[in-house]
């Protein structure tokens, strides 16, 4: 009876809690997953939303809805607009409630990213600690740049990163061979693509911000490699103070060419130690090393954390520049290399970093082991696994025979002395899934030890957050971008962090990531660009790090649509910048600390003469539109000396600086802007000369400031990129290009045979690096005239079309053309940039010029984009023949590389010049030079292409004009540009001098 009654009271009270919920009945149902349908799909490509259930009373609603939903970006804003949204379509009796929406069994209130919650509600459980932020504290970050005049207070300082690039090369044992995890497609792949984000910008952006940045895969793209250990003789040195250096514990050797699973350099060597001195004198290690050939290199050094180790070694780095100090905390990150930064060496033995003993506390302990100088080459040998092997067969090991930056994970963390369970989880059977699976664990062998992970073994480093940057598949057949993909996962481990944060906080993460991402590209270059879901996916990347982990698909590499903005530096800087900001957001809201965001970098720089034998360097900040905290509070100003490295810079609040120089000898000059979040990337760099008793003063206005993608175009049957027509310019260097597009059909768009589908490539540059602008043409220009006897001084084109410079001032003006022409981004809907001879610039020009002024021109495109440009005029046209002295005669002038003085005029050597139409490393290619012809009066051809005696370059006497149809700094040699820039100045100078000022 009893029985009878309680299923009776519960029949009862279930149907006074449902009773109300039949007047939602379907049709509204309908209604309310339409409404927010229209919502969702406003942001969310293809947003669709379900209603799966209705819990409804007078005085409150509950709507439990499919997981489309979920990918909403939620704001305080927003949800009460969807709220009201959703009250408006209810039925009269419940238009008072209040409303509750479920999506992937969380209310949505709950996946408003805690950078944006203000409301009092969530201050409270804040306060009372039932939200729990995720932090990972440490008193001194790993590493500290001493040596920079500027530190950054509200950016990233003390903060920690995991980050990666997607795949890399690998074994692939079933086929016995090394490959590429994914398909050459658009001129790159995947397993080299995500690079050109990740290291040439971001990872920058969050150093400048004050962060350090860890990466599982070589950062150096250099080929080049020297090491220099205790345990070998002639490369490390030891002085001793009253503390002197004892033995150590284990540490790297170099005894193998090639390791094998298992065998780890960083066991096979010995480490030294001392006990440090706040005072007096010091104990020093000193490394040698071997430097192949001026360029670049990564310093990484090693260590051993003790306990009682130091948490300030001073390393001192020796460069082309100067000295760049840090301070290491060896009290983490012992056992494997440790990151310091890029640096400029010359050829030959050298020193190149130094330890000393010095400390803010006396009587811990400094240890040290070997430093490594640039990437190299993968040195761990592979081959099939003994599961694999078929009877009769003989397998070899090998390594991959690439730059060790090309290949995966898995690799470098064995060089960088990981553990095989952090490498080879599948223990050596399968290295595709042990790449992607050794990234997660390096995560936590990294934090193991540290506040987040106090229990587990590891590195001890506190690191804050993860991300994993993905390039995703996916075709469209129109005009149509596949678009930004965020991924993470919040069931693992009950939900929680160690520590207690919820593993929301990596939805946070991937919301404000992605939302930055999406807005500055819709605000910027392309508003139709696609986001798309915020997945909840037990993905490995992100399901096994401790710390908060974004996975972000940025674009499909597979679609045409998205690789147009996906090939163009300009995108990949405007991507990267989001993604720093989205975490510079995330992780000040966990710290609960303002943020301010860096300054983007100055511009109109000029370098002239002042009084008292000094250079006026000067530049103009620039404000960022998409924003307001990036404004500059101060700037630092690095020099280069002839052809030595920068220096560590000078700090100064105003927007100039006056320079002492030395006659005779070049200084280039590159700034940044500084503020409380962080350092700018640097402007271009600017140059100047001061020659005694020079013949006279040469402008050098750089107009070259081009860096774009290749030439795209669709057409009803045809899409692709044509770099044979032009092959764009790379924002110093290019990463990720390993050979031009082949296939061009648009009908085999969907093509399953990689290399027969649309956009497949060639691949004889997979290794290389491309070499682009490097924004230093001043110098090059400049250290050819100085050689000829002038002293010269320079400018960016900016500064001159601002009237900042005056060209009335100088006896000659060289503008720098480069491969600069009028070009898009994407589908062009941001318009053009990049224009050769912008109306401002033409009117400067046609005033010096009316005013006895002397002008060499040098370009690619110096015709070609004033009579075919996207942007040309009549005006245009008419400004070439009146006062440049030069009429279009056609672009693709020549095919090969070679130019002959043909003039008679006595003031040109009857020499053969040849320009760079290859790629090379450290220059930019010349695919397509321009064909010129006189015009009026006193115009003359003075050289023509070799293949076809078409005129190359146009000399007037009577205006003192000189017109290449080809870039003066893409002369093959010093030896050629001394030469034609001593008889162009010859030429346009003659018997006219001027005096230094």
């Amino acid at each position: 009876m009893k029985t009878k009654f309680l299923l009776f009271f519960l029949l009862l009270c279930f149907g006074w809690q449902q009773a109300p919920a039949a007047g939602v009945d379907a049709v509204t149902r309908r209604e309310i997953g339409r409404t927010l349908s229209r919502i969702v799909a406003r942001e969310v490509s293809g947003g669709f939303v379900r209603i799966e259930g209705v819990d409804a009373s007078r005085k409150r609603v509950r709507i439990y809805t499919s997981v489309g939903l979920s990918y909403y970006p939620f704001r305080e804003q927003n949800l009460r607009a969807m709220y009201d949204s959703v009250r408006a379509v209810l039925p009269p009796e419940y238009r008072k409630a209040s409303i509750e929406l479920y999506s992937d069994k969380r209310e949505v209130r709950g996946l408003i990213p805690m950078a944006y919650r203000t409301d009092a509600e969530f201050r409270k459980l804040l306060r009372k600690k039932k939200v729990v932020p995720f932090v990972n504290r440490s008193q001194r970050p790993l590493v500290v740049r001493q040596s920079s005049p500027a530190a950054p207070t509200q950016g990233l300082s003390g903060r920690h990163i995991a980050l990666w690039q997607s795949h890399g090369r690998y074994f692939d044992q079933p086929a016995n061979r090394w490959k590429w995890q994914r398909s050459r497609l658009w001129m790159t792949c995947e397993d080299l693509y995500t690079q050109s984000y990740v290291l040439p910008y971001l990872v920058p952006m969050l150093e400048n911000a004050g962060a350090c940045v860890m990466l599982p895969r070589e950062r150096d793209v250099q080929k080049y490699e020297v090491l220099a250990d205790n345990d070998a003789a002639g490369q490390y040195a030891e002085t001793d103070g009253p503390e002197k250096w004892q033995p150590g514990g284990v540490g790297f050797a170099h005894t193998r060419q090639v390791y094998r699973t298992g065998e780890n350099p960083f066991r096979d060597g010995t480490t030294r130690r001392v006990r440090t001195v706040a005072g007096g004198a010091e104990s020093r290690a000193a490394w040698r090393a071997s430097i192949p050939e001026r360029g670049e290199y990564a310093v990484y050094v090693s260590y051993e954390t003790v306990p009682g180790s130091t948490d300030d070694a001073q390393y001192t780095v020796h460069h082309l520049g100067g000295e760049s100090t840090f301070a290491v905390n060896q009290t983490m990150g012992g056992g494997t290399w440790i990151y310091l930064g890029h640096f400029l060496f010359g050829p030959g033995e050298q020193p190149v970093v130094t330890l000393t003993n010095r400390s803010r506390q006396a009587g811990r302990i400094v240890t040290a082991d070997a430093v490594k100088v640039g990437g190299g080459y993968g040195n761990v040998a592979r081959s099939v696994s003994d599961s694999l092997r078929r009877p009769g067969v003989e397998y070899a090991e090998e390594t991959s025979g690439y730059p060790r930056f090309c290949e995966g994970a898995r690799y470098w963390l064995q060089w960088a002395g990981f553990d095989p369970k952090v490498y080879t989880p599948k223990e050596n059977a399968d290295d595709y899934k042990d790449d992607y699976m050794s990234r997660a664990h390096w995560v936590n062998a990294l934090m193991g030890g540290s506040e987040r992970m106090p229990d587990s073994t590891g590195l001890r480093i506190p690191v804050d957050m993860a991300l994993a940057f993905h390039s995703d598949a996916g075709v469209r057949l129109n005009d149509e971008t596949i678009g930004t993909l965020g991924i993470f996962y919040t069931r693992e481990n009950k939900g929680r962090f160690e520590g207690g944060a919820d593993r929301y906080r990596s939805r946070d993460l991937t919301d404000i990531v992605m939302t930055q991402i999406v807005s500055d590209i819709r605000r910027t270059c392309e508003p139709e660009w696609n986001r798309r879901g915020l997945w909840n996916r037990a993905y490995y990347e992100a399901r096994v790090p401790g710390a908060p982990t974004m996975l972000l698909e940025l674009l499909s590499h597979q679609n045409f649509a998205d690789m147009r903005y996906g090939s163009d530096p300009r995108f990949k800087f405007l991507v990267s910048r989001a993604i720093y900001k989205g975490i510079l957001q995330y992780i000040s809201s966990q710290y609960e600390l303002p943020y301010v965001v860096q300054p983007l970098p100055v511009e109109s720089l000029a370098a002239e003469f002042a009084a008292d034998g000094k250079v006026a360097v000067s530049w103009s900040p620039v404000m960022d539109s998409l924003e307001t905290t990036a404004a500059p509070t101060g700037y630092v100003v690095y020099t280069r000396i002839d052809d030595g490295g920068f220096d560590n810079g000078r700090y100064t609040d105003k927007p100039y600086l006056l320079s002492e120089q030395e006659p005779g000898r070049i200084y280039s000059y590159k700034v940044t802007a500084v503020n409380e979040g962080g350092e700018s990337f640097p402007s271009e760099v600017v140059a100047a000369c001061r020659i005694p008793g020079g013949k006279g003063n040469v402008l050098v206005v750089n107009g070259f400031d081009r860096i774009s993608a290749p030439l795209s175009m669709r057409r009803d049957s045809l899409a692709g990129f044509y770099t044979e027509l032009d092959g764009g310019v790379p924002d110093k260097q290019d990463i990720s290009f390993i050979g031009g597009q082949q296939v061009f059909d648009l009908a085999m768009a969907r093509c399953e045979v990689d290399s027969i589908a649309l956009g497949a490539c060639n691949c004889d540059y997979e290794t290389e690096v491309i070499g682009g602008n490097t924004f230093d043409y001043p110098y090059v220009h400049g250290r050819s005239i100085a050689r000829a006897g002038y002293s010269f001084c320079s400018a960016s084109v900016r500064a001159v079309e601002d009237r900042g410079v005056s060209l009335e001032e100088y006896s000659a003006v060289d503008l720098i053309l480069g491969k600069q022409r009028s070009v898009t981004i994407g589908r062009g809907v941001a318009g053009y940039a990049f224009k050769t001879f912008s109306p401002e610039l033409q009117d400067v020009l046609r005033r010096y010029m009316a005013g006895d002024g002397a002008l060499f021109v040098s370009g690619s495109y110096v015709a070609t984009d004033l009579w075919t440009g996207g942007e040309a005029t009549g005006e245009d046209r008419a400004f070439a023949e009146e006062v440049l002295h030069y009429t279009y005669d056609g672009d693709q002038a020549a095919d090969r590389n070679r130019v002959r003085v043909v003039t008679s005029h006595a003031g040109f050597s009857r020499d053969e010049y040849r320009y760079v139409n290859d790629f090379r490393p450290d220059r930019y290619r010349v695919e397509r030079v321009d064909a010129l012809r006189p015009a009026g009066g006193g115009a003359f051809p003075v050289m023509r292409y070799v293949d076809n005696n078409r005129c190359a370059g146009v000399a007037c006497a009577d205006s003192r004009t000189f017109v290449m149809g080809f870039p003066f700094e893409a002369l093959e040699s010093d030896v050629q540009r001394d030469r034609l820039m001593a008889d162009i100045l010859g030429f346009l100078l003659g018997g006219k001098s001027g005096g230094d000022d």
